[in-house]
């Protein structure tokens, strides 16, 4: 059986037994939960849409209004227990693996660039959707690991690696398909996630697999960085005046915003925001 001996297993290495970034995104999620538990949001049942709009969540006409650091606060908000759970379980396995494949600096950066560009991908296919949650980000993880597994080189027979790679598959075909079937869950974050994150673990892979590779590394990160800003300034062109039109619009039909839940099967909760004939905008 060929080995390939380019660079040891990751979960091998001295290092890899700290996975102190994914301790403290899990971290920063829990706290910013009990912080809204505190100021009396519902998040044991079904918060408002107010409430998770008050504390970042991503809202197109919101955010390309000029609110950008929504892209980047909706990843650290969800809406409600179940949510966060799931979706702290699957932050866990996932960025303890992935943080010893990359490092410390690069994993919290795949991930973070793989949330703006998940949060990016909700605003440009439904851009009146209220979107809060970590799986597009986690989603990015996946993608960088599936990139890693298929592309990389390592001291182990290809057979352990190709088991790993069919498993963070499954995982990501199994979700996928229970966010198309399944109502109020934003597909379009998770894909933008996966596919942000693909593209920078397969660059990485091939260009700077060695962890003391920080140069290259950077420069892959910056592509990743540009691309999710080139994307932004699209949006603001394209949705821009869609926006203006909507916001200045009275009467006609009423408009239901949905919160869509990035995860696999929970219950939406309802933006308390909406227009109709006889009454403004009520929040």
């Amino acid at each position: 059986m060929p080995v390939q001996r380019v660079e040891s297993a990751p979960w091998m290495r001295r290092q890899s037994s700290s996975m102190a970034v994914t301790q403290l995104i899990v971290g920063i999620n829990v706290a910013v939960f009990v912080l809204m538990l505190l100021a009396g949001v519902g998040m044991l049942t079904n918060p408002s849409g107010q409430d998770l709009v008050r504390f970042g969540a991503n809202f197109g006409p919101l955010t390309v209004s000029g609110q950008w650091w929504r892209l980047l606060t909706c990843i650290f908000i969800h809406g409600g227990l179940l949510h966060i759970a799931f979706n702290m379980w699957c932050l866990w396995d996932l960025g303890r693996l992935a943080e010893s494949v990359y490092g410390h600096w690069t994993f919290a950066a795949v991930y973070l660039i793989s949330g703006l560009s998940a949060s990016l991908a909700s605003d440009i296919w439904n851009p009146f959707i209220l979107s809060v949650g970590a799986s597009g980000a986690i989603f990015g993880i996946a993608g960088a690991l599936i990139a890693s597994f298929y592309l990389g080189e390592f001291s182990l027979p290809r057979a352990a690696m190709s088991g790993m790679l069919r498993s963070v598959m499954l995982f990501v075909g199994y979700n996928l398909f229970f966010g198309a079937v399944i109502a109020h869950t934003d597909n379009a974050a998770h894909i933008g996630g996966l596919l942000m994150g693909l593209l920078l673990g397969a660059l990485i892979a091939k260009v700077a697999p060695q962890p003391d590779a920080v140069g290259r590394r950077m420069v892959i990160l910056l592509i990743g960085l540009l691309l999710v800003a080139g994307g932004i300034m699209w949006l603001q062109r394209s949705r821009a005046n869609m926006f203006r039109g909507q916001n200045g619009t009275r009467g006609g039909g009423g408009i239901t915003l949905q919160v869509q839940l990035h995860a696999r099967s929970f219950k939406s909760v309802r933006l308390a925001v909406f227009r109709s004939p006889d009454r403004s905008a009520s929040k």
